[in-house]
């Protein structure tokens, strides 16, 4: 089948589409303004970036980080050890990213089985990693559970470089 058949045949929106892509592959390609991390500090994240960074203004966008180490090993029923590693993942991420916990802007945790002993141990953790003069706006849900049973909390959280 030659070229000219081909186009006989074709629908419209066949040519249409066409058309665009032979018009867009003769521009100059430009940056994404957005960039999406994963931190060879942490383990594998598949489906998903760790942080997306917007370029113009440095917003950071973090995943939800939960208290796996580097190989994926969750400390299973210590609430405590979960929330103080994912606190850590959120710095490494940061840090990777040319920001600190100080720079955090928003923070959404979700915790399983959220009691106050929970609560207050997550308060205690947190005032370790974040400016408590100038704390972030967040969000605190109880939920029924994460991704992996053996997860007790969730945090996620945007920073703003200046």
């Amino acid at each position: 089948m030659n070229a000219v058949n081909f186009l006989r045949g074709a629908t419209p929106s066949l040519l249409f589409c066409l058309a665009l892509s032979s018009s867009a592959s003769g521009q100059a390609k430009t940056k994404s303004p957005v960039e999406f991390h994963n931190s060879p500090a942490l383990a594998p994240s598949p489906g998903y970036s760790q942080s997306a960074v917007v370029t113009s203004g440095k917003l950071i966008f973090l995943s939800g980080q939960v208290g796996a180490d580097k190989s994926g090993h969750i400390a299973k029923d210590d609430f405590n050890a979960q929330a103080k590693q994912a606190f850590e993942n959120l710095k490494t991420i940061l840090a990777e990213n040319g920001a600190a916990p100080a720079n955090l802007v928003k923070v959404n945790y979700y915790v399983v089985g959220l009691n106050t002993d929970r609560l207050k141990s997550l308060r205690a953790i947190r005032d370790q990693y974040i400016d408590v003069q100038h704390p972030p706006v967040s969000t605190l849900a109880g939920v029924k559970d994460l991704f992996r049973e053996e997860c007790l909390i969730e945090i996620e959280a945007v920073a703003v470089v200046p």
